[in-house]
């Protein structure tokens, strides 16, 4: 009886499990095929190739995969080599409170390229793969002028509060903020524009808007202050930079491969205007499969002309973890990372780069999106990552965030997961 299962069968998105197969002859060879289907009804998969091991077993922890999705000995392969059907698809959980990823895994006889309905798999099992931890709480945020969603950990706390940001296509992505919920802090996932009745397109980056953000999440009795930290990605990278140096609660920022220098929209607070440097659109390039390549169209910061557009980072009084991608096709990251830590005390940032590594780097497990399509843009957008590096740097990355926030926010709370 062949059998495969996969332990927990119930576990947090960022946590390792172990795909286990037994029942198998020795040295058979078998292709494993996971799958899940997303909220918008895309399905991604992955499968590799190997042979049983002399007691019939495979593990993909133990035993190095032929070929198929990736190739080696890889614990998390079959999650983080998932690839839509679809070309340009993301995988985004968006119901992150409500439903767990469900992903199947399969075993069938001999190297099996693609899956026919007919096909029918020697075992089968599922894992459910969630996004927020036990007990962990959605609190949506709709006071003022702040829109979000605030995930709060189970427990009286106080908690170390976060502020979560993503990028250029707006909305409200809340992920990453139940994870790290689920790790003991309370994070606001924070909408800047293009949700609920924000503005549709960003014009300009309104500093008083984050500062509102700020002041709401240490009124919040579970939040613990007096400061707080700041993680972005991309555009949100931008924010979270301008954040650390303006905003006095902010102790603790992570940048990860965005901008030191204000792009596109200039940064207003009070009485102080940032003007942008302007994108130079028509150097963009076209790849060959029709994607953008944006990585043209930044002018080099460096030039003199541009001082005015940086953002000021010698006046950061807390402390920065700049996280870069080596291999990000959006952004030359590591010049800007590079550019805002020359402007700073050595002992106030440090950086984290990964060769191989593209620009969307988020929690481990997560499949390397290197194209994508995105609101806002007419054609999908290049953003560049190897699928085996990329998962090594949201493996290290993610634990060095996590470590990062708790040494200047202090302890998170201890759960039960």
């Amino acid at each position: 009886m062949v059998e495969v299962t996969v332990t927990p069968r119930s576990s947090l998105a960022d946590r390792p499990v172990r795909v286990q197969v037994r029942g198998l002859s020795p040295s058979q060879l078998v292709t494993l095929r996971a799958w899940l289907t997303d909220e918008q009804g895309e399905r991604f998969q992955a499968r590799a190739f190997f042979h049983a091991d002399g007691a019939g077993e495979v593990d993909p922890g133990r035993h190095a995969a032929a070929g198929g999705s990736y190739a080696g000995v890889w614990p998390m392969g079959l999650l983080w080599s998932l690839q839509p059907d679809t070309l340009f698809r993301r995988l985004v959980k968006r119901d992150v409170a409500g439903s767990p990823f469900l992903v199947h895994l399969e075993v069938f006889d001999g190297p099996q390229l693609v899956t026919a309905p007919q096909d029918r798999p020697l075992a089968s099992c599922e894992a459910e793969r969630w996004y927020v931890g036990p007990g962990v709480q959605r609190v949506p945020i709709r006071e003022g002028r702040v829109r979000g969603a605030l995930y709060l950990p189970p427990g009286p706390g106080p908690f170390p509060g976060v502020i979560d940001l993503f990028g250029g296509a707006g909305g409200l992505i809340e992920f990453r903020a139940g994870l790290l919920a689920s790790r003991g802090l309370a994070v606001l996932a924070l909408a800047f524009f293009a949700y609920d009745d924000l503005p549709r397109t960003l014009a300009q980056l309104d500093l008083e808007y984050f500062e509102e953000a700020a002041e709401l999440l240490l009124r919040h009795p579970k939040v613990r202050g007096p400061g707080l930290g700041v993680i972005g990605v991309s555009k949100g990278a931008e924010v979270a930079l301008a954040m650390a140096t303006f905003l006095p609660q902010v102790v603790a920022t992570v940048w990860i491969n965005g901008l030191a220098f204000l792009h596109g929209n200039p940064l207003v607070y009070k009485d102080l205007r940032i003007p942008p440097i302007p994108y130079c659109t028509e150097r963009v390039l076209f790849t060959e499969t029709g994607a953008l390549d944006n990585s043209g169209v930044f002018a080099d910061p460096r030039d003199p002309a541009y001082g005015a557009s940086a953002i000021p980072t010698e006046k950061i009084r807390g402390k920065v973890l700049f996280v870069v991608g080596e291999d990000d096709r959006s952004v030359n990251s590591k010049l800007f990372a590079q550019l805002a830590m020359a402007r700073m005390p050595p002992e106030s940032c440090r950086l984290l780069s990964y060769p191989g590594a593209g620009h969307l780097i988020e929690p481990p497990g997560s499949p390397l999106c290197s194209i994508s399509s995105i609101r806002g843009t007419p054609r999908p957008v290049l953003w560049g990552g190897t699928a085996q590096p990329h998962a090594k740097a949201q493996e290290h990355s993610w634990q060095e965030i996590i470590q990062f926030l708790e040494l200047h926010l202090g302890p998170a709370a201890t759960m039960k997961l």
